[in-house]
């Protein structure tokens, strides 16, 4: 294995439903040709969802990117083969076939690594939510949970102090604290 190199994200594009079938493929391709140096972590990004279905509701999981097996791998011609050939993949996405290593920016969003915050936080520090579906908004921290990395935030939505549960990645302090509501907003 070349040393000097460190494993990057890439993303490979598939058949239609050709994901699962494509990850046991190449796991049997690392294992049967000895390459856990070069190719390191397989992943088809999941997602639950409630489906209801005959008047019950049910957890399921589901693609959250139909099409796609994202690859951490040291890229050489030989593993490029190797991928490329394997049943089911249609090639790498990058300019004519050669991929393309994703930036960190996209593997957080992808939730493809556990990313642990280095930024200490304290309940009642101010924050603001920098990733997800409440980027943008600000917080007051109530509750903290270390091993989990996550953080409990009062925000104001619609007018109403809300709790909100965050991870600390997605969250950064802010030096200002919150202005007070006022008694027409309560």
């Amino acid at each position: 294995m070349p040393m000097n190199e460190e494993p990057k994200w890439y993303i490979l594009h598939t058949y239609s439903g050709y994901e699962a079938m494509v990850k046991d493929s190449l796991e049997k391709l690392i294992e049967n040709n000895n390459l856990g140096d070069y190719i390191v972590d397989l992943k088809i990004p999941m997602e639950q969802v409630i489906e209801e279905k005959n008047g019950k509701r049910k957890v399921v999981e589901r693609k959250l990117l139909p099409c796609y097996v994202f690859i951490k791998m040291i890229y050489t011609n030989q593993i490029w083969y190797y991928v490329t050939s394997t049943r089911g993949v249609t090639g790498f996405c990058g300019p004519q076939g050669r991929p393309i290593p994703m930036k960190e920016e996209e593997i957080r969003k992808m939730r493809l690594e556990e990313f642990v915050s280095n930024e200490t936080f304290e309940i009642g520090d101010t924050v603001s939510i920098e990733d997800g579906p409440l980027k943008g908004f600000l917080g007051t921290i109530k509750d903290l949970n270390a091993t989990a990395q996550k953080a409990k935030i009062s925000t104001m939505m619609f007018g109403r102090a809300t709790d909100v549960e965050v991870e600390y990645i997605q969250i950064q302090k802010v030096d200002a604290p919150l202005p007070e509501p006022s008694a027409d907003e309560e």
